[in-house]
């Protein structure tokens, strides 16, 4: 059972990358649950909203997203993923190219087959 949830997790989190490089909205909206609590790599406290909104103005804009180092964790109904990240892109029109360590909690239907993600933390690596 946990192999089949750790697929899974991992399918939602190539979505949620997929969806970051997008720009994707909508996709996020089905992927970030309604109350995220996202904190930054600078301490600041986000919501869903703040997060769809800087993607809907283009004030963040991804050009490349890659992952190694990934860890999961699976405690009944709820899997944390946490992974290392380079991001490069475009901040507030400003070039940025960093690699930063998410930590991704991810809350799952009661029959395992959705989830969302509910808290997310970054923290930016030397």
């Amino acid at each position: 059972m946990q192999e089949a949830i750790i697929a899974r997790v991992r399918r939602w989190e190539i979505l949620l990358r997929q969806a970051m490089l997008d720009s994707d909205v909508a996709a996020l909206e089905t992927l970030l649950d309604k109350e995220l609590l996202f904190v930054t790599h600078v301490g600041k406290m986000l919501g869903r909203s703040d997060d769809l909104g800087a993607h809907r103005s283009g004030l963040i804009e991804l050009h490349d997203l890659q992952t190694t180092d990934e860890r999961i964790l699976i405690k009944d109904n709820v899997v944390i993923v946490s992974v290392k990240t380079r991001i490069s892109g475009r901040f507030n029109g400003q070039p940025s190219d960093g690699v930063f360590r998410f930590t991704r909690t991810w809350l799952l239907s009661p029959d395992l087959m959705s989830g969302r993600v509910i808290a997310a933390t970054s923290v930016l690596l030397p």
